[in-house]
C-alpha cells in the first residue's frame, strides 16, 4: 500500500488496472457504492476477480470514450469500458453506441449543510441570500449542476437561477465545483461553503460515515428526479463479463446496495 492523503491518493479510480476481466464507468455520485457492489458481483460472479471501475463524472467519462485515454497527473489510462453507467439522458444521447441498456437506480436533489444548520438554511431560496456560501456543481461538467438550475427555476423561475449562479458566481459567494461528488463535502467539511446542493445519496452518506454535516429535503414540487441507467458498449473488450454485469445491475442483491446508500430502487 501507497497511499499520500492530498498526493498520492486517486479516489475515482477502483481496483485492478491491469489485464482486467471488466471495466466499468460509473457516473461519480455512485463512487460509495461501488467497494460493496463489486464484491457482491465477485462472489455471484466468482470467474471476475480482476474489475476495473472509474467514478468520474459522467461527461467526463464520455469525453475519455470518445478520446480513448485520460490523463490524471503523470497517468496516462486508455482502458476502454465494457459498461457505462449515467442519467437517462445521456444515456439516450449516446444510444448508438450500446447494445443494450437497463434501469437499476433513481436519485433526488438535496441540500448538505454543516452539522446543525447554523445558516438556517430551509431551501432553495436560502442559497440566494448574500450571508450563505454555496457549493453548486458546474453545469459545464455535470449533468447534476443542470438538474439544480431545474430545481432553483422550479422554486423561484430564472430570478432565483440567475441570482444563485450569475450574481453570486461573480462575486464569489457561488463556488463551481469540478468533481462534485467529492469537493462539496470536502468544502463543507474544511467551512468554505455554508450549503450545498446535491445527490440525496451524496448527504445520506456523508451522514452514514459520521461526518459533521446535516441534510435539508427538497420538496417534490421543487425536486428533480434522476434516473440512473447503464449501457453495454457494443464494442465492450469483455462481452460475457458485461453481460453478467448488467444483469446483476437489476438484481435484487445489487438493488439493496444501492437502497443502503439512500437510492431508490422502485420505478
Amino acid at each position: 500500500m501507497f497511499t499520500v492523503p492530498g498526493v498520492d491518493n486517486v479516489p475515482d479510480l477502483f481496483g485492478d488496472i491491469n489485464d482486467p476481466q471488466l471495466v466499468i464507468f460509473f457516473a461519480g455520485n455512485q463512487f460509495m457504492v461501488i467497494d460493496d457492489l463489486l464484491a457482491a458481483f465477485k462472489k455471484a460472479h466468482p470467474q471476475y476477480q480482476r474489475i476495473f471501475a472509474e467514478t468520474l463524472p459522467p461527461g467526463i467519462l464520455a469525453r475519455q470514450i470518445e478520446g480513448g485515454s485520460i490523463t490524471i497527473g503523470n497517468m496516462r489510462i486508455t482502458l476502454q469500458p465494457d459498461v457505462y453507467t449515467a442519467g437517462k439522458t445521456r444515456i439516450d444521447q449516446m444510444a448508438d453506441k450500446f447494445s443494450d441498456t437497463v434501469t437499476y437506480a433513481y436519485n433526488k436533489l438535496a441540500i448538505m449543510v454543516a452539522k446543525g444548520n447554523p445558516k438556517g438554511i430551509h431551501g432553495w431560496k436560502d442559497l440566494a441570500r448574500k450571508d450563505v456560501r454555496v457549493s453548486m456543481p458546474n453545469p459545464a461538467w455535470e449533468g447534476i449542476g443542470r438538474r439544480i438550475e431545474e430545481a432553483y427555476v422550479k422554486a423561484g423561475g430564472t430570478t432565483l437561477k440567475d441570482k444563485i449562479m450569475k450574481d453570486k458566481v461573480t462575486d464569489s459567494s457561488t463556488y463551481l465545483t469540478q468533481i462534485h461528488h467529492r469537493q462539496t463535502p470536502m468544502r463543507m467539511l474544511y467551512g468554505t461553503s455554508d450549503a450545498g446542493p446535491v445527490w440525496y445519496s451524496e448527504a445520506h452518506y456523508q451522514r452514514m460515515i459520521g461526518h459533521p454535516v446535516d441534510m435539508v429535503t427538497v420538496p417534490d414540487q421543487e425536486n428533480i428526479r434522476a434516473t440512473y441507467m447503464a449501457g453495454q458498449l457494443k464494442n465492450a473488450p469483455h462481452q460475457q463479463a458485461a453481460g453478467d454485469f448488467m444483469r446483476f445491475l437489476t438484481s435484487e442483491t445489487a438493488r439493496g446496495i444501492y437502497r443502503k446508500y439512500g437510492f431508490t430502487t422502485g420505478g
